[in-house]
């Protein structure tokens, strides 16, 4: 996995309106074009990977077989990943052999009912 000081370069094609509006809004901050861009990425990296929609397409990727466990800690971050990892070994454990329960009466007849307060009744 690659830490924010590692580098990679990217060349990529993109409307030249939107790269004014970068470098119009990295002029106005004083910044680097390139920073705006990486901050740009990381939000939209950062709100996808948290939006349930995205979590639950990667859920299914990864309960098939067709993501693996580091790839989905890349996309929904470590917590997320461990949790569907957790799903995941639930999902593909054979089932408890557990007999089907018996009628016992688990509260030896001595069950209490409750009876709901007067709705007509006026609250102090």
């Amino acid at each position: 996995m690659s830490t924010d000081r590692e580098t990679q370069r990217v060349h990529f094609h993109s409307p030249e309106h939107l790269i004014e509006r970068v470098d119009a809004i990295a002029t106005l901050f004083q910044r680097d074009r390139t920073d705006v861009l990486n901050e740009a990425l990381r939000e939209y990296v950062d709100e996808t990977a948290s939006d349930d929609s995205f979590q639950g397409i990667v859920a299914s990727e990864y309960y098939e077989g067709r993501l693996d466990f580091e790839m989905v800690k890349q996309l929904v971050g470590t917590d997320a990943a461990q949790r569907f990892r957790l799903l995941k070994r639930d999902l593909d454990s054979e089932p408890l052999d557990l007999s089907a329960p018996d009628d016992t009466d688990i509260y030896d007849g001595e069950g209490q009912s409750v009876e709901p307060a007067d709705s007509n009744a006026t609250r102090e």
